[in-house]
Formats: C-alpha cells, sequence, structure tokens
C-alpha cells in the first residue's frame, strides 16, 4: 500500500508540476467530508493535501463573514498541506489524521498562532509551546487550519467576546450556536473542517454540539490531559473532539488521549492501565442495543408547553421510542437530585478555582507576548467583555479562592453527589443516563445568558457524556431546517469505549443530523498563494453587553 501510494504521489507531482497543483486536480467535496473521505480522496488521486485545505478555505471564505465562526487561520496551513503531499509522494502517509484539516478554540496553546481566549487583553499572549493535544494533532498528521472563536474565557454559552465578536448558529442566524465552543460549532456545522475542538467545563464540548447538529465527547477527567488550555476550573475542566459523525468524533478521541500521562495536569495520573492507549475507533463495533438499560432523567427537561420547550420533549420522546424498538429498555428517574439548577447553585466550583488557575496560567513561562500578569490585571484593562448576568459570578471570584471555608465542604458535597449517581447506576443496573443537553431550543443571540442546559451533572461528578444529534424544531422563516436538539449520554467514569458504541447504535436506528441550509451550496474550487487573512466582526456584538465593564 506504501508503494502504491508513493507512485501515485509521483505520477501526481509530475503531472502537476507546482505547489498549487492540487487546486487544478482537487475534485474534494468538502461539505459533510469525513476523515474516511478525505483520505479516499487524497489515496485514489481525487485530491492532494493541498486541493483539501484551499477547499475549507473558500468555505470559509464564503461563509464566515454570515456566521463570524473563525478567529485567525494558520498562516502555515497551506505550506503544511505541501509538505504532506511530498510525503504521500514519498510514501510515508504516516498518522491517523493525516491531512484532516482541524479547527482548535482559541483557548488551545499554540506555537505559531497566538491564543487569545476571545479576549482583546491577550490579543497578543503569544505561547512558545503547543499544549500537548495540538502536539498529538500535529502527531497525527493533521493540519491546524486556525482558531475559532468561543464564549470569552470559556465562561458561559452565548459565543460572544471582544476579539471575536458574536458567533451566530448556522441553523438560524437569529440564534446562538451554543457555548462557550460555540465557534467550533457553528464552524464544523458548516464544514469549514473535518474536525474541531473544545473545552467542557459545565456545558461548553456538549452545547454547541446540540445546537449544531453534531457529535461531541466530554471525557472522563484525566483522559485528555489539559495542560496549555486557558483554565477555569481545576475540578471541572475537561477538553475533547467535536465532528460530524461518531466515527471522527472516536478517531479524534484516540489521537487526544495518546498524550497519556503529563506531568502538567496530574489528573492524567489516575487514568487506569486499560484506558491508556485505547483504539476508540475499534471500540465502535459490535454490540447492539437489545437489552440495553438507559435511565431517562426527568429532572433534565422542562415539560410546559411552549414553541421553546416542546420541540426538545418531542425529539427526545421520538428517540426513547426508537431505542425501546431497537430492543433498548428505557427507565424513568425520577429522582430529586438531578436539578440541573441545585446542582450548579450548590456543586459547581468555578468561583473558587477561577483566579487561581488563571493566574497559574498567565504567570507561566511559556506565555510569550504582551499580555497581563493576573486575572485581576485583566479585568482592570477594560478590555474584556463580561455578560451582565455574570457580574457577580466574575466579581466575587476574583475575591475567592480554594482556602474559602466553603470550598472543602463543597468538595465532601460533590463526593456525596457523585455517589448517589453511582447508587442510581447499580440501583437500576443502568448502561447510561440520557436526557436533552438543554431543556429548551439553543437561545436566541441577545439572550440575558443560555438557560436550560444539563451539562453540570457531569461536570461536577467528573463522568464521561457522548452528545448525539436528537432532531430538529420545527421549520421557521428564520431556520429553514428547524433548530438542532441534541442527547446527552452519560456513563461511569472510564467508558468512553462503550457510550461511543451505543452513540453509534442510537445513530444506526435514528440518523438525524442534516447540513444547514445556509451552508450547502457547493463552493468552487479557489487557488490560494497564501493563506487568506480573516477578521472577526466584532461590530455584531449586541449592545445587552458592553465592552469592560463588570
Amino acid at each position: 500500500m506504501k508503494l502504491y501510494r508513493a507512485i501515485l504521489g509521483l505520477l501526481r507531482l509530475v503531472h502537476l508540476g507546482s505547489s498549487q497543483a492540487g487546486s487544478c486536480l482537487n475534485r474534494f467535496e468538502v461539505r459533510e467530508a469525513t476523515i474516511e473521505s478525505a483520505h479516499t480522496a487524497l489515496f485514489s488521486g481525487l485530491s492532494t493535501c493541498r486541493g483539501i485545505v484551499e477547499a475549507s478555505i473558500a468555505r470559509i471564505e464564503a461563509y464566515n463573514p454570515a456566521i463570524n465562526a473563525i478567529i485567525t487561520l494558520n498562516p502555515q496551513a497551506l505550506a503544511v498541506a505541501d509538505s504532506l503531499d511530498q510525503a504521500i509522494a514519498a510514501g510515508n502517509t504516516t498518522g491517523l489524521l493525516f491531512c484532516i484539516p482541524v479547527l482548535l478554540k482559541d483557548n488551545y496553546d499554540t506555537e505559531d498562532m497566538k491564543t487569545t481566549g476571545g479576549c482583546l487583553d491577550l490579543a497578543n499572549s503569544q505561547p512558545s509551546v503547543d499544549a500537548p493535544a495540538v502536539t498529538a494533532f500535529k502527531r497525527a498528521g493533521a493540519i491546524i487550519l486556525g482558531k475559532t472563536n468561543l464564549h470569552e474565557l470559556a465562561l458561559e454559552g452565548l459565543s460572544v467576546s471582544s476579539l471575536g465578536g458574536q458567533t451566530f448558529n448556522p441553523y438560524d442566524l437569529s440564534r446562538t450556536p451554543g457555548g462557550s465552543s460555540g465557534g467550533t460549532g457553528a464552524a464544523i456545522a458548516a464544514s469549514f473542517a473535518v474536525l474541531g475542538t473544545g473545552t467542557d467545563t459545565v456545558n461548553s464540548l456538549r452545547n454547541p454540539a446540540s445546537a449544531n447538529s453534531l457529535f461531541s465527547l466530554r471525557p472522563t477527567p484525566g483522559l485528555i490531559s489539559r495542560a496549555g488550555i486557558i483554565p477555569v476550573s481545576y475540578t471541572q475542566d475537561t477538553i475533547g473532539p467535536i465532528a460530524r459523525n461518531v466515527e471522527d468524533l472516536a478517531t479524534a478521541l484516540t489521537v487526544m488521549a495518546s498524550v497519556g500521562y503529563d506531568e502538567d495536569d496530574n489528573v492524567t495520573s489516575l487514568v487506569p492501565q486499560d484506558s491508556r492507549n485505547v483504539n476508540y475507533a475499534a471500540a465502535l463495533y459490535g454490540g447492539s442495543l437489545q437489552g440495553v438499560r438507559f435511565g431517562l432523567v426527568e429532572g433534565f427537561f422542562n415539560r410546559s408547553n411552549s414553541n421553546e420547550t416542546t420541540p426538545v420533549n418531542e425529539a427526545l420522546n421520538a428517540t426513547v421510542s426508537a431505542l425501546t424498538a431497537a430492543g433498548a429498555k428505557v427507565v424513568s428517574i425520577p429522582s430529586p437530585i438531578f436539578n440541573s439548577s441545585y446542582i450548579i447553585s450548590n456543586y459547581d466550583t468555578q468561583r473558587f478555582e477561577y483566579r487561581e488557575e488563571m493566574d497559574k496560567y498567565l504567570t507561566k513561562p511559556s506565555l510569550r507576548g504582551s499580555h497581563p500578569r493576573t486575572l485581576h490585571d485583566l479585568y482592570a484593562s477594560g478590555n474584556f467583555l463580561v455578560i451582565p448576568s455574570q457580574y457577580g459570578y466574575v466579581n466575587t471570584a476574583l475575591v475567592s479562592s480554594t482556602q474559602n471555608t466553603t470550598y472543602i465542604p463543597r468538595k465532601f458535597d460533590i463526593h456525596n453527589l457523585t455517589l448517589a449517581l453511582r447508587t442510581v447506576f447499580a440501583g437500576y443496573a443502568l448502561d447510561a443516563l440520557i436526557y436533552p443537553e438543554q431543556a429548551n431550543l439553543v437561545v436566541k443571540v441577545g439572550a440575558a445568558s443560555q438557560s436550560g442546559r444539563n451539562g453540570i451533572l457531569a461536570a461536577v461528578t467528573g463522568s464521561p457524556v457522548v452528545t448525539v444529534p436528537a432532531g430538529f424544531s420545527p421549520a421557521t422563516e428564520t431556520a429553514p431546517k428547524g433548530i438542532p436538539i441534541g442527547m446527552e449520554i452519560l456513563g461511569l467514569p472510564w467508558t468512553e469505549g462503550k457510550l461511543l458504541n451505543l452513540a453509534r447504535q442510537i445513530v444506526a436506528v435514528r440518523r438525524v443530523r442534516r447540513m444547514p441550509a445556509l451552508t450547502e451550496a457547493v463552493i468552487e474550487a479557489t487557488s490560494y498563494d497564501t493563506v487568506p487573512a480573516i477578521a472577526p466582526n466584532l461590530g455584531n456584538i449586541p449592545s445587552a453587553y458592553p465592552l469592560g465593564r463588570l
């Protein structure tokens, strides 16, 4: 196979004879592209690596002005693609993600691009080393295409920032894309890249997946190193992939988890031996839904009848019916401990850990360029955006720490909640819990907050979750295909392989993803001499979110 690929690559380079030849050859369908389809195009001669990257850039230039998902493109992306085309010619095509375009949430450290968290005061903050997860992507052959917008510093779910502006949902431009990883969610839904990344402190991988008909995975803490990520909470922070299908999600997880133990994130020492060096793509195959026991968390629904809640309830009802028809058993879980508002009020640790974690990040030796040295300095600069509903949280965080007298009791309460969750699993003999990621449709642009989300249970108990598309709301004038609705599948720690297998089985009986109407047109292939500059639209920030105010 390597010899075949080498001969194919040499013939192609001889025939094309220039670094831009991939554009002449490119017949790659970038819409809804997968790892498999990209590799098929590469190794069958339908496209070059450069052609795949150029096709992705062309879509970004065409559609990003409408959804404003990208903060910056990687100026080296085409050069990296050319080097990979040379590798094809040499028969050296190793790596699970060889020539796969990946977009990073802009809170992942990158040595070749600024890492800003969407904050104007971090506009010139330049890491000198990549985050370990970024290194793993590059080692697997991926092309880091650029960085996506996010809710500033990953603190909420509206995906608006002082550096990146407001990102819009490609399914309905009047709505947010979820968050905080909303730029990644909107970009992957619009087929700007094959894969994207996010972070998740409470909801931030799962909410954009839900709002953009995508798949995401929040891992058990420790499975993927969080070093080199702008932090919020030592207890709750995780990072993970976002994709358009389960297969790509599993492959991306395999790559990100390959970092293994990392002395810069001591939680990675907790990973059991049988969860190290796992090929999660292999875990997808085999099994069925026959006899699988799901717990339906009743407390995570809003059963009121409205245009914002009824579509969610109907989508989950349809999913439950499909699971039951496939032989699964869905058990109602009425336990009063499953109340997201109560959990976030009484168990969330962010306000105690945020300042300490950020101060450590801002003073680490590998962070270069002009940037604040403390969180106090950042918020004293005036170069930031905090939404009014979070003024109290940020001001409290600035005077709080893990030395607060209420911090240790809260950690003990989390232990008890975790024990209660395990008891539910054991008492009902469950394989997983299921529930809507958000009890209502993703909120509109200008809303006070991203209300109705249910991610906090997994966040504080350290439970892994796979999010899958569950349906759409009815079509409207602003949402011609409806608004996406997602479902969380929560399992016990270190069961990522099992959850991915369940997700694949669910997709097999209920496949609901569809591309946004806004971005479904084919964009003509374009040849680029250099990677174009992308300028986020800062003029679209809703007046409800004043800059520099706290």
